[in-house]
């Protein structure tokens, strides 16, 4: 039998995720993102790397989904240094 494919809503929240943010150090390699982020913003004006920036946290809000989780990191993006 062939997998099932989901769409719209369906796919929503089938995961099992946690509904609260992540704030301890999660990533295998830090240095290699902060790396690629730096990438990503070379030889852009200071719209362009707003734009891009901006397009970024779309998407990964996108991938994250849970309107908590995205709450709780605004929060702390305000009051974190």
């Amino acid at each position: 039998m062939a997998p099932r494919e989901w769409s719209g809503v369906e796919a929503l929240n089938t995961s099992n995720t946690l509904n609260t943010l992540i704030t301890a150090p999660n990533m295998a390699n830090p240095d290699d993102f902060y790396e690629a982020l730096i990438d990503m913003h070379r030889d852009l004006d200071e719209a362009q790397s707003q734009a891009v920036n901006a397009r970024l946290i779309l998407l990964l809000a996108n991938h994250i989904g849970d309107m908590q989780v995205l709450r709780e990191a605004m929060s702390h993006a305000r009051t974190e240094p």
